[in-house]
């Protein structure tokens, strides 16, 4: 299912929930098979050898390897980091004034020095001042669709996840920007939120399929939905988790592992 914001009435959080009439029933069956699927893919990739430096798959990773992304510019990624953040904030209700200041506090705290940091630090008051003004843009764009996410949803944001494979050979690293829901229920509840300063591509398709799967290897349980939201075009899409998205993400990130082997 694809959502144009800017053409419909829905919020975020409203295509988050969905009907909760027609929920499945929580999926704790399907974890084991995709990681047996993933380790006997691996093990016809790289046979029995213990590698001392695993291979790292992370969502970019399966970002890149469609043809129709661009590489950011280092204030681009500036940009996106700093949205997150605003994200970050307006989950649990705090309320922003003055989206570049208010997401570089928060981020400063969080993650002290780096070289998108060190960037920033160089750009000149003209430069500062774009960045301010088009954050500004996107941040308008995020909070009028978002909607008010409710406390007992559990929002938590920048989830961060690992899981090894193949006996430590391979490692899946992800961060989900926003994760919802539990999984005590007995119907499906988790719902998976990423947002983006750049139009959506199909390198947004494998990273809503690729956070679905680390989500579902590290719970043992298949969350409800993945979603991911354009603060450039007010675009939303959301698609629902079943077996057949995760497989098809098995085999990106098997993809992945054989263009990682084959690299190294």
């Amino acid at each position: 299912m694809t959502t144009l914001l800017d053409s419909s009435p829905i919020s975020v959080v409203d295509a988050l929930r969905g009907d909760r009439s027609k929920r499945p029933l929580i999926d704790t069956a399907s974890a084991a098979g995709l990681r047996s699927l993933l380790d006997d893919g691996i093990y016809e990739v790289m046979g029995a050898e213990r590698v001392m430096t695993p291979l790292v798959v992370r969502a970019s990773s399966l970002h890149r390897a469609s043809t129709t992304d661009i590489m950011t510019s280092g204030t681009g990624r500036l940009r996106g980091v700093l949205v997150s953040q605003v994200l970050r904030l307006l989950s649990v209700g705090v309320s922003i004034d003055h989206p570049f200041d208010d997401a570089l506090c928060a981020w400063r705290s969080e993650v002290g020095t780096n070289d998108l940091l060190e960037h920033l630090d160089r750009l000149d008051d003209d430069e500062r001042a774009r960045l301010a003004t088009d954050l500004d843009a996107h941040c308008v764009t995020l909070s009028r669709a978002l909607g008010e996410i409710p406390a007992r949803w559990r929002p938590r944001s920048a989830a961060r996840a690992i899981q090894r494979l193949a006996g430590g050979n391979v490692v899946l690293r992800d961060v989900v920007d926003l994760v919802i829901g539990n999984t005590t229920s007995d119907v499906a509840s988790i719902a998976l939120f990423d947002v983006t300063t750049s139009p959506l591509g199909e390198g947004a398709e494998r990273t809503m399929r690729y956070h679905a799967l680390v989500q579902t290897l590290r719970t043992s349980t298949m969350p409800l939905r993945t979603c991911t939201f354009s603060t450039a075009t007010g675009e939303l899409w959301v698609r629902d988790v079943d077996y057949s998205l995760l497989a098809r993400s098995v085999d990106e990130v098997l993809s992945c592992v054989q263009d990682l082997w084959s690299a190294r």
